[in-house]
């Protein structure tokens, strides 16, 4: 079996053969949904009782109260003052830009008047509460944390609240240590769909929130999915993906490499290249042939390449431009000359990274624009998180004396026409008798 599929759009079957690439099911297992409702359920109805039931359960942490499970300030910042140098140094550096990309993206209130008095506008507020999940055990992303609490922070939401679970009691002190750099306002010990539960509904000891962010495994998916309406979340996202568009003249190492950063992630990510030029397609097959082997994550990488990845040849630029549009990747590498003539052309992806130097990785930690991204196609109607998830708009009317007599009639007809006939007569109430009326 080849370690990475091989397609050409000059193929009859290329159609078919990209659909069977692309087809992902994201039916959910119904073992799991039942295990969920029930969680959900329990934590609702009994609160912080639940809660420690389940943390000793599943986590294996006994504790009398949710007091217990509180990780208090003190601990982040030793964490974050035990950390190596050239760590803390990282996280501070990434959290920088993060926070600097997002403080673009804040948008203010606004409002216009008209010629008669009628003022209109928009109010722009904050979030009151956010509820960030954190994976625990080996899963940790400390990026992760400053992704989703900064953007929160910059918006202005006054209280961000991260749950974690620690499994045998183990905190891990890179996540704590994001937590004090992030800006987060209160950490408690708790995970799974137990945790979902708790910040979406509210228990004796933790108070509701209006969204729920963050990464986590097929529970907290599901539990994010259930609660959704009764609180906002993120998304629910689907194995990552990176789409590499290639002119050739980037190093086939470089490359392959970038499409392992993605396909490292779980045997269902999809790592895609598109290009021209065949010799460079094979210097590519050649170069993935020969690192893999070296890689720590080689069977993961081996199964998510010959799955779902593929290298395929293209007639033109252009066309691979199309492609990318029908992929909608998460992540979109233009390594090209000129890279931006390229970027013109596309309408669909999470992120776009521009020339041979822009490694999809350095978004993932550092950059500065949010790694939390649409994925499975998505990106046709999402966008990456951002500040604007964690602010909201209330329009705003203020209508004058004589507005209302303008307004009035408008709406006294478009009413009557629909059978509304309070709604007509609560705009007819404020007209002003007319000289024929008199």
């Amino acid at each position: 079996m080849p370690s990475i599929n091989r397609l050409d759009t000059a193929d009859s079957g290329f159609p078919s053969d990209l659909r069977r690439l692309l087809a992902y099911d994201a039916s959910q297992d119904e073992s799991i949904e039942r295990a969920t409702a029930e969680i959900l359920a329990r934590v609702e109805q009994e609160g912080d009782a639940a809660l420690l039931e389940y943390t000793r359960r599943f986590d294996r942490v006994q504790a009398n109260s949710v007091a217990e499970l509180e990780i208090e300030r003190h601990e982040w910042q030793a964490a974050l003052d035990a950390l190596p140098h050239d760590q803390r140094a990282a996280l501070e550096a990434a959290a920088d830009r993060i926070r600097r990309y997002h403080q673009h993206q804040v948008a203010q209130s606004w409002s216009y008047t008209e010629e008669d008095g009628t003022v209109l506008g928009q109010k722009v507020t904050p979030l009151d509460r956010v509820g960030l999940y954190v994976p625990g055990g080996k899963a940790a992303y400390p990026s992760s944390v400053l992704m989703n609490a900064i953007p929160a922070k910059v918006a202005g939401v006054p209280e961000v609240v991260m749950v974690t679970p620690t499994p045998d009691g183990v905190r891990n002190p890179i996540v704590l240590a994001a937590a004090a750099i992030g800006g987060v306002d209160r950490v408690v010990a708790i995970g799974g769909a137990q945790a979902v539960g708790a910040l979406a509904h509210g228990t004796q000891s933790i108070a509701p929130v209006d969204k729920i962010v963050g990464p986590g495994n097929a529970y907290v998916a599901a539990a994010k999915r259930r609660v959704f309406g009764t609180v906002g979340i993120d998304m629910i996202a689907g194995p990552s993906e990176i789409l590499v568009i290639c002119d050739g003249s980037t190093p086939a190492e470089w490359v392959a490499m970038d499409l392992f950063s993605q396909a490292e992630h779980d045997e269902m990510a999809q790592a895609i290249l598109l290009c021209p030029d065949a010799d460079y397609l094979e210097a590519v097959q050649q170069a993935i042939d020969r690192l893999l082997p070296t890689m720590p994550r080689t069977d993961i990488l081996s199964v998510s390449l010959s799955r779902r990845g593929a290298l395929i040849k293209v007639r033109d630029l252009e066309e691979a431009c199309e492609i990318a549009n029908q992929i909608a990747p998460e992540h979109l590498e233009i390594s090209t000359a000129n890279p931006e003539h390229w970027a013109d052309r596309i309408r669909h992806a999470g992120a776009i990274f521009l020339g041979p130097y822009t490694s999809e990785s350095l978004g993932d930690y550092c950059a500065g624009p949010n790694h939390v991204l649409p994925t499975a196609r998505t990106a046709r109607f999402s966008s990456p998180l951002g500040v604007y998830d964690f602010q909201k708009r209330s329009s705003l009317i203020k209508v004058s004396q004589a507005g209302a007599q303008t307004l009035g009639r408008i709406a006294s007809t478009l009413a009557r026409g629909e059978g509304l006939q309070a709604h007509a007569a609560s705009a007819e109430y404020r007209l002003e008798p007319t000289d024929t009326q008199a």
